[in-house]
């Protein structure tokens, strides 16, 4: 009845594996840069920013405790508000610095879940393209 040519099998074959090579490159491209994203947002040079921003804030508040005990140039009040003023700035940052991380976390899931539905769909054609192939070749 309707028999295939083993050459268009073996050219199918082959369009398939071109295709496989060409989604592995590109997934490997993804790969790559998701690291280079990941080391942006939550590297090593974030790490050194948020280092240095913590060393600041440990400074400024160990500078106006001691100078409060040891010169008393600002009120008490004062002072105690100025380390209130200062702990708020740094919980407010860290809530910056958590909720960067979570929208790129959020983006992040949100791709794989994208390629996965993107996937699923290809692996649905291509069972029933081998579906329909048995079947040509049963007959």
């Amino acid at each position: 009845m309707n028999k295939q040519n083993p050459k268009n099998s073996n050219e199918d074959l082959e369009g398939i594996k071109d295709e496989i090579i060409k989604e592995i490159k590109e997934y490997n491209k993804e790969k790559d840069q998701i690291k280079t994203m990941l080391g942006k947002v939550g590297g090593t040079y974030y790490s050194k920013l948020d280092t240095i921003i913590n060393i600041i804030f440990l400074l400024l508040i160990s500078f106006f405790f001691i100078t409060e005990l040891t010169t008393h140039w600002l009120s008490s009040f004062i002072s105690l508000e100025l380390g209130v003023l200062l702990i708020s700035v740094k919980i407010v940052w860290m809530i910056h610095s958590q909720q960067k991380f979570n929208h790129f976390q959020f983006w992040i899931l949100n791709s794989i879940e994208y390629r996965m539905n993107q996937i699923t769909s290809k692996i649905k054609k291509i069972e029933k393209e081998i579906a329909s192939l048995e079947k040509n070749t049963v007959k």
